[in-house]
């Protein structure tokens, strides 16, 4: 990525690797980006979008066409830093209006160099991807703007998603603590693979100390802290490449430790009980995806950030080298897979953000249930 300072007039293109192009303006820092165009269904919560690590190398589309009206504030962030390679909006707000807001979102993408574009007929390019899929994308302004064709070359060279080994890129490099709050029940090993803040506050909330642990944690640094249950967390990148935390995973189910995952989470989940994953079309990215909990029956609207899925069976309970393991949540749009439960061993896991910052909180009961697992196995 290249850049330059801040200049919301500038003119600026987008580039898909398929060719279509549209015209607008620089929104944020002024330069040239590259990655994978997504489209994210949320109305609200850009600000957590933005810093979920689960975005790095995609370039997000807003659906919604007013973005920007609450602005930017230092309470939101979900990690440290803006993930998302690039961002689309099509009509940005001129001056936010929200008594939280401490500056505008456009001066905070120029701050942190994400190049962005504005005035874009977002419907129209999200109907694209929906029809196309998700592709690689390049977003060009200022002294990088050139012709087309040669726009086009440069964006189809840019890596695929898939096969993309990414989350050692997101993960904390050092293990931290998140203290519980208040009386501590549980102690939980929680291994980043691109955590979202909320995450390890949500499980605090219910006196859990969480001892956040680098992507290349080993088993024995895993057990070194002495764990009620361990926790795999969202992430970026395909599900494929992640070797290391699926034999990690196997290594925590082999001892019956209670286990929850998350999102890349679900996904190692399945990966280590024998399923394959699978790249889909256009993924699945907002905070209004309806979901079934098949264990009550229940449709919960849930926040998503996916775009690999895993390929197990819905209707049967399967047998895997951990025992019985059955699908257990199931998106109500297309019948993708959202969450599995092991029958024999207290393990389980979602596809969607049951922390859903910045809502909703349907799925709020998931850290509950993971509370019940590890005070069942104390019991």
């Amino acid at each position: 990525m290249t850049l330059s300072a801040r200049g919301a007039q500038a003119p600026a293109v987008l580039v898909l690797e398929d060719g279509r192009a549209f015209r607008g303006r620089a929104y944020g820092a002024v330069g040239e980006t590259f990655g994978e165009a997504v489209f994210s269904t949320g109305m609200t919560g850009y600000q957590e979008t933005l810093t979920d690590p689960s975005y790095h190398r995609q370039v997000v589309v807003m659906t919604a066409p007013h973005v920007g009206n609450t602005g930017v504030n230092d309470e939101d962030p979900e990690s440290g830093r803006i993930w998302v390679s690039g961002y689309v909006v099509r009509d940005p707000a001129r001056k936010p209006s929200n008594w939280r807001a401490q500056r505008s979102l456009d001066e905070e993408l120029a701050a942190q160099g994400v190049v962005g574009i504005s005035g874009v007929d977002t419907r129209a390019l999200t109907r694209h991807l929906r029809e196309r899929g998700a592709m690689r994308v390049g977003i060009f302004s200022g002294d990088a703007l050139a012709d087309e064709a040669a726009l086009l070359a440069r964006v189809q060279q840019a890596p695929q998603m898939a096969g993309a080994d990414l989350s050692a890129e997101v993960a904390t490099k050092e293990a931290y603590v998140v203290p519980a709050i208040g009386t501590k029940r549980f102690t939980v090993a929680a291994i980043d693979l691109g955590i979202k803040g909320m995450t390890p506050h949500r499980m605090a909330e219910r006196g859990i100390e969480v001892h956040v642990l680098p992507a290349t944690a080993t088993l024995e640094e895993v057990y070194a802290v002495r764990p009620d249950g361990v926790f795999f967390s969202n992430g970026p990148g395909d599900p494929s490449t992640a070797d290391h935390p699926v034999a990690l995973m196997r290594g925590v189910l082999e001892r019956s430790t209670p286990l929850f995952g998350i999102c890349f989470g679900n996904q190692i989940l399945g990966r280590a009980l024998g399923f394959g994953t699978y790249k889909l079309k256009y993924g699945h990215r907002g905070i209004n995806q309806p979901v079934q909990d098949r264990t009550t029956g229940k449709v919960e609207v849930t926040a998503h950030n996916h775009g690999f899925a895993v390929d197990a069976p819905l209707d049967q309970v399967s047998d895997t080298g951990f025992g019985r393991a059955e699908v257990s949540h199931v998106c109500l749009n297309d019948q993708v897979v959202e969450g599995l439960h092991l029958l024999d061993r207290p393990a389980f896991s979602v596809q969607y953000h049951p922390e859903a910052a910045a809502g909703p909180h349907d799925a709020a009961y998931l850290f509950d249930r993971f509370v019940s697992l590890m005070e069942d196995q104390r019991a």
